[in-house]
């Protein structure tokens, strides 16, 4: 018998206006709009916030949260399962459990007892592509709500492995969508990766391309990030720069020059075209985000930030770094973080864990807070986080 691909929906399945409704029920926050539309100023009492004027819900994953849904309205008889987290954010993947959609990576699921009938949603991250291959061996109904961002990033290290050069990719190894975009430049023409996460580690690479160095040392560093077989002696030859599409866009510019400057130094300059390659690929949500950030530092003074979104969210994450820079800033995953005015539980920058701050507030004086929230947060969570500093502030 010949094998018959399974279906897949990639453009959503003509059921938006049918969801329309529930996701502003489950998402929308009134009162965020009305702070949008007053200049992104709320007051209140002694306290004044400023939200920067762009935060929250990016395309990519307003567009995966709204394919879910319609989903599970299109199939509404048969079972509905997510590979995993849709996106980084714990109140909307509690909200579609309970849509019963199911996790792949939830305790008791497994892609084993997956068959025909079944529908499976990709995330916005998109998945490897042995995932893929598994998951259309099996005969599952498709639907692919990778970002188009995402999807940039898989085009350029294809390209890159097409002209014989490896994918350097900033981000972290263990993330889903380094993982995946991992997964097209191994599959691909020249089969090579290496994943840095920071400048110490790209550096490090850096260096051996200069001046070569102890291999073996340098895979055992890389032992998690490099393409089976790699070999940093020929495979740092020709590189080509990209990156998770949500970590810091300062970060992945300059590592990508740090590498520019390594070939030149290695091989000189006129070689730098043919031994180097770099594509933007920054996510256009990301960038406005940390943009609009800095501009809310930069034009207002306060007292102290709030960044919104769950903890495994690197472009959350990478919010709290830049405001961590000016003055004292508190990550929350959910509203309940703000405890009351003595006490806020929060994961401070680069720290495993959550962790409580007591005395965080001024007991008396005007206050004057910022707030921002990352891409997989939706509005009504920030509604009810500024409720809730409304009330610890003003009690």
């Amino acid at each position: 018998m010949s094998f018959v691909p399974p279906l897949i929906f990639r453009k959503g399945l003509d059921l938006k206006h049918e969801v329309a409704h529930v996701l502003a029920d489950s998402y929308h926050s009134e009162l965020v709009a009305g702070i949008k539309a007053n200049d992104f100023l709320y007051r209140s009492g002694r306290l004044t916030i400023h939200l920067a004027r762009e935060f929250g819900f990016c395309y990519g994953v307003d567009r995966a949260v709204d394919y879910a849904y319609q989903t599970r309205k299109r199939f509404p008889d048969r079972r509905v399962f997510l590979t995993g987290e849709i996106i980084h954010n714990p109140h909307v993947n509690d909200q579609l459990r309970a849509q019963d959609i199911r996790f792949l990576t939830d305790e008791g699921q497994s892609m084993d007892a997956l068959t025909p009938d079944d529908v499976v949603i990709l995330p916005a991250f998109g998945v490897t592509i042995e995932m893929l291959r598994q998951l259309e061996v099996r005969g599952c109904t498709l639907v692919d709500t990778t970002c188009g961002s995402v999807l940039n990033v898989w085009k350029n290290v294809r390209r890159y492995a097409d002209d014989g050069c490896t994918a350097v990719i900033h981000g972290k190894y263990w993330h889903e969508e380094t993982r995946a975009t991992a997964s097209q430049a191994l599959h691909s023409t020249h089969g090579r990766y290496l994943i840095v996460l920071n400048h110490e580690e790209a550096q490090l690479a850096c260096d051996y391309i200069v001046h070569g160095g102890d291999r073996e040392a340098f895979l055992a560093r890389f032992q998690h990030a490099v393409s089976p077989g790699f070999d940093p002696d020929t495979d740092l030859q020709r590189i080509g720069c990209a990156n998770q599409t949500t970590m810091l866009s300062t970060e992945s510019l300059a590592i990508g020059e740090m590498f520019r400057e390594a070939i030149e130094a290695r091989y000189g300059a006129d070689a730098v075209g043919a031994r180097y390659r770099a594509f933007d690929t920054i996510c256009s949500a990301t960038q406005d985000r940390q943009d609009a950030v800095l501009g809310l530092l930069e034009q207002h003074p306060l007292d102290l930030m709030i960044v919104i979104g769950g903890y495994n969210s690197s472009n959350t994450c990478n919010l709290a770094r830049i405001c961590a820079t000016r003055l004292p800033t508190y990550h929350i995953a959910e509203p309940a973080g703000i405890v009351s005015n003595m006490e806020i539980r929060h994961k401070p920058v680069a720290a495993a864990r959550e962790v409580t701050t007591c005395d965080w507030l001024n007991a008396t004086g005007l206050l004057r807070f910022g707030l921002t929230s990352g891409a997989s947060t939706p509005d009504n969570l920030v509604g009810a986080a500024i409720l809730r500093l409304e009330q610890v502030v003003n009690s």
